[in-house]
């Protein structure tokens, strides 16, 4: 059984991120890098988006994207139990359309699925549609030390239900630069136990490998790596980062 074919546990398990500050941080990058006002947010692999729910509760428009349904479904009831409106978009981040662009577009939690160079300028190349000019799009916790592999473990809980997450990442293929990630949601719901593992590849990147990526797809201009929730620049490759890029003109 998928991890993310139950929307709910997901949510608990990360329930420790503090999505309002990520969404302050939002609304600052939006208003030091955008001479427009900000209307409108996009979130790619949006999951069930606590950050979303937030955007629309202080008035903007929200849009989720991601591939799987079942997230989606969650996602909607959520906000229709919390009189909110989110647009959502069932697709592949990496060949993926909307219907009005967005101002602000995000990726959290390193989840960018790509598995090449190529595949990710397929992605660019749709978040850049996806947006205005001078639209911003922020990546969080992307993997950009290839000598990082690591290993994770936090329990939470909410109401009667414990979930006990591990998560570890390896190098798999170094020419290919292609790790696995391993995401376990060990759960206790009310007294009966189920175990949730996704196992997934996916393309890491240097730094200067992405900038150059980035630059490369003609569609936005980089804008630097950062500190997790901070425009002070990066000095070295971290776990916790943000990573920004503006849509050219």
């Amino acid at each position: 059984m998928s991890v993310y074919d139950y929307p709910l546990y997901y949510e608990i398990a990360f329930s420790y991120q503090e999505f309002k500050k990520q969404v302050d941080f939002f609304e600052e990058v939006a208003k030091k890098f955008r001479k427009k006002s900000t209307r409108r947010f996009l979130d790619v692999g949006c999951g069930p988006s606590p950050q979303l729910r937030e955007i629309a509760r202080r008035g903007y428009e929200a849009v989720g994207l991601d591939l799987n349904p079942n997230m989606l479904d969650y996602l909607k009831q959520k906000a229709e139990g919390e009189g909110l409106k989110i647009e959502l978009i069932h697709a592949d981040m990496r060949n993926f359309r909307v219907e009005k662009r967005c101002d602000f577009a995000f990726n959290l939690s390193g989840s960018v699925a790509v598995s090449s160079n190529q595949e990710l300028l397929e992605h660019l190349k749709c978040v850049s549609d996806a947006l205005n000019d001078e639209g911003v799009y922020l990546l969080e916790n992307v993997s950009l030390d290839l000598r990082a592999q690591g290993f994770q473990e936090w329990t939470m809980k909410r109401d009667e239900i414990e979930i006990k997450t591990t998560f570890e990442t390896k190098m798999i293929d170094p020419m290919r630069q292609i790790s696995q990630g391993r995401l376990v949601l060990e759960v206790n719901d009310h007294g009966n136990q189920r175990k949730l593992v996704n196992i997934e590849e996916t393309k890491d990147f240097v730094p200067q490998e992405l900038k150059s990526m980035i630059e490369l797809s003609g569609h936005f201009k980089f804008l630097g790596f950062f500190k997790h929730l901070s425009l002070e620049p990066l000095q070295e490759p971290e776990e916790n980062n943000i990573v920004l890029m503006q849509k050219k003109r």
